[in-house]
């Protein structure tokens, strides 16, 4: 497949999968851009590349533009997305549990063999793996699971301060932040108190016990499931 950008379709629809299926509360995008944007700034390309790609997807009938000229993945670009990030997945699991790589290193190899491994391959990896639940990052290898999981869990940054929370996955679309958390104990597993702040700043949170600053950008990329 093509990298024009470095990135191929099967990327670009990652990327639009994770945005049509958010964790949270569901805010739908309103401005015409702003797919475009967000996909452009999670793959880290510029505003019209990301476009071009979006049009190419269109044509190729796994996107449709909504009233807003939103981007929306058809039933098409829904089951190809779900296709890719359940190989992506996978792979990643079969570099940590097999080939003993980090769970950070695993993302970034997994992105470079995407495409190497056919649809047989990868479930013969998951057959030999004992069917795993989850990645090394902590999403669920089963995209309905995923999808049902997402309205239990919030951001970091969205947790109510005074809160603890169980971190259960972590952002995956930035190499840099991803080692950033696993070198800082931010893994799923982990407990998180955040802490009330009083001025605008680092969020302080408590780490299973121990204090910690975080960033807010590097908050909203770690998904907790608040404790009751």
């Amino acid at each position: 497949m093509a990298h024009g950008q470095g990135h191929s379709v099967d990327e670009y629809l990652e990327t639009i999968y994770f945005l049509a299926f958010p964790i949270g509360e569901y805010r739908p995008a309103t401005a015409s851009n702003a797919i475009a944007s967000r996909v452009a700034e999670m793959l880290g390309v510029s505003r019209a590349s990301a476009g071009e790609m979006l049009k190419r997807l269109e044509s190729e009938g796994f996107v449709e533009r909504g009233e807003q000229k939103e981007a929306i993945l058809t039933p098409t670009g829904i089951e190809r997305a779900e296709r890719v990030v359940r190989k992506h997945r996978l792979i990643e699991r079969f570099l940590t549990d097999f080939m003993g790589y980090t769970a950070a290193e695993s993302h970034i190899h997994a992105d470079e063999l995407g495409d190497t491994f056919s649809d047989d391959m990868v479930e013969r990896i998951n057959e030999r793996l004992g069917y795993p639940d989850r990645c090394p990052h902590g999403w669920p290898i089963a995209t309905d699971v995923e999808q049902a999981e997402n309205a239990e869990l919030v951001s970091l940054a969205d947790l109510t301060p005074g809160n603890a929370a169980e971190i259960v996955r972590l952002a995956e679309h930035d190499g840099d932040l991803l080692h950033w958390f696993y070198e800082n104990g931010f893994a799923p597993g982990a407990t998180v108190l955040r802490r009330a702040s009083t001025a605008e700043g680092p969020f302080t949170v408590e780490l299973d016990g121990n204090e910690r600053s975080i960033d807010e950008k590097f908050a909203q990329g770690l998904y907790v499931r608040p404790a009751a």
